[in-house]
């Protein structure tokens, strides 16, 4: 409890995560030129953060000042030779935008300012970043389109990317999509599992330790992250169109969530060639259409949200579909097939109405025209035989039977 203790200049790494720790950061930790570790994670603290932050970074590899109340700005200028591997600052009140001088840091691996009050456009210029693979810029106020034909970026290792509950806008970014290559090549190293966590020192450091992200529907904390954890959020935006053809390229992709925006059209059938897909979220959009039947391709999908969308015609059928319930395709009136309460005509794959109490009238109505028609076909007939004493075989028939009964 109380204010942070300051730091002795020879220290190398600086732990105080989980404590009641108030105030803000002291000046004197700008002489902590050795400093490698800096974690202020989950206290107290309010203020701004130092500048001399930036200007530490080139000896600096991790700083986490996550889930404080800290307010102002990022620090505007990171070391030319900056050394950066994770930078947090998730779950305060930092505003203004992410300034360019991260760009210096080369080695950064982790960046994560979810839960801000930041105001930029999307920063095409991380794709310079030849080692990010986590970046959360979630629940801020970043705004503007993405798909920039005039800006080339590679994020050649991103693998996890959440820009959810922001104000992006414009058509999905085609050219980001293929431009993600760790998520496009497919696991080609399965069996070789790998942490994200920093080995110096003979020391493994979790950097990652209690990233949030929303998986499967649920918000999850981590207490460490594969490279193999591939997601892609982009719910709660403003996002409009078609969704682009290249998504199905994403072969490795784990999470997919776009809920939540104004997205137009069909499903494309390309998202059944998702084979690493667990959980895929399209919901609360404006999307048209049938679902794709390849979508019965993904052998690993738990969770399915088609729900609040103009969707039409049967449900697919078989496999894990088989396990998905009503929620999966709530207010798509034109959907039809289980486990909806509306049957599909399987000739035009129109709907119709599926109760016990109508199908119960039906075959009894059924029984009724049976016996109807039998009885006046049967009048009939015997009408024509009396009247015409035709055919001849079908009278002598009827009086030898007659007589037989007239004996006994």
């Amino acid at each position: 409890m109380g204010r942070i203790p300051t730091p002795p200049p020879s220290l190398l790494w600086y732990f105080v995560s989980r404590n009641k720790l108030v105030g803000d950061i002291p000046s004197s930790i700008c002489n902590s030129s050795s400093l490698k570790v800096l974690t202020l994670w989950n206290n107290s603290f309010n203020g701004t953060i130092p500048e001399c932050i930036g200007n530490l970074s080139s000896s600096l590899s991790h700083v986490d000042l996550g889930n404080n109340n800290f307010h102002g700005k990022i620090p505007e200028c990171f070391a030319k030779y900056c050394t950066l591997q994770s930078f947090r600052i998730n779950n305060n009140q930092i505003g203004r935008s992410l300034p360019r001088s991260l760009g210096n840091c080369k080695d950064l691996n982790l960046l994560d300012v979810g839960n801000n009050n930041l105001n930029d456009t999307f920063p095409n210029w991380l794709g310079n970043l030849d080692h990010l693979q986590v970046l959360v810029l979630r629940s801020n106020k970043f705004f503007g389109q993405m798909d920039n034909s005039d800006v080339t970026v590679s994020f050649t290792r991103l693998h996890v990317i959440d820009l959810s509950c922001n104000d992006f806008s414009g058509y999905l970014p085609t050219n980001f999509f293929k431009n993600l290559h760790s998520i496009r090549k497919g696991h080609e190293n399965k069996l070789e599992l790998e942490y994200m966590e920093d080995v110096s020192d003979y020391i493994a450091f979790n950097y990652v330790y209690g990233l949030s992200l929303t998986v499967k529907g649920s918000e999850i904390e981590f207490q460490s992250l594969s490279t193999i954890w591939m997601v892609i959020d982009f719910s709660d935006n403003q996002f409009f169109g078609a969704l682009p053809k290249t998504l199905g390229e994403l072969h490795s992709l784990i999470v997919l969530n776009l809920s939540h925006n104004c997205l137009t059209g069909p499903s494309p059938s390309s998202l059944g060639d998702l084979s690493e897909l667990e959980s895929l979220d399209l919901s609360s959009n404006k999307f048209q259409g049938r679902i794709p039947t390849e979508l019965t391709n993904l052998g690993f999908l738990e969770v399915l949200n088609l729900s609040q969308n103009n969707l039409k015609g049967p449900i697919p059928q078989g496999k894990q579909f088989d396990g998905f319930t009503n929620d999966s395709y709530k207010e798509n009136l034109g959907l039809c097939g289980f486990p909806l309460s509306k049957r599909c005509d399987n000739d035009r794959g129109t709907l119709v109405k599926f109760d016990r109490d109508d199908d119960e009238l039906n075959w009894k109505f059924s029984i009724l025209m049976g016996y109807g028609c039998g009885l006046v076909l049967g009048l009939s007939m015997g009408y024509i035989v009396f009247t015409t004493g035709k055919p001849w075989w079908l009278i002598m028939i009827i009086k030898l039977v007659q007589q037989r009964f007239t004996r006994r």
